[in-house]
């Protein structure tokens, strides 16, 4: 299983970004057997754009085949394309990256079924009108 973490920097001692689509890398984790077997470590290109990078960010991971992402927010738009298409979403996670992965494999972090707030607007809503 591929399990997908929003990362503030591109190492395994990061921790979650709680921005999903803003975020600058995702750190995917391969997984068997409820152990952690690898990971890949990808920048997030989404994260700059003025508007719709929830909605980018979601595509790019649902290509990379994951099967959960692990965030501290989404948006509803990027939540609806990810749960379209399967992906189990976990929000509220914070703290380091691996630890998050091996929390999840444990049964201590669940997903969610709905969204947080969208901010709207690209990068942060009012302060961009």
């Amino acid at each position: 299983m591929k399990i997908a973490v929003t990362a503030e920097q591109d190492s395994l001692k990061s921790t979650i970004d709680m921005r999903f689509g803003r975020c600058p890398y995702y750190i995917i984790f391969e997984t068997e057997n409820k152990k952690i077997k690898g990971h890949e470590i990808v920048k997030n290109t989404a994260g700059n754009q003025m508007r719709g990078a929830g909605i980018t960010a979601a595509q790019f991971v649902a290509n990379k085949n994951v099967e959960v992402i692990i965030t501290g927010n989404i948006g509803p738009k990027a939540y609806d394309i990810l749960s379209s298409t399967g992906i189990k979403i976990v929000t509220g996670a914070s703290g380091n990256v691996k630890v998050a992965v091996e929390k999840y494999l444990k049964g201590e972090l669940i997903s969610n079924d709905q969204p947080n707030p969208g901010h709207g607007r690209g990068r942060g809503g009012k302060w961009n009108r």
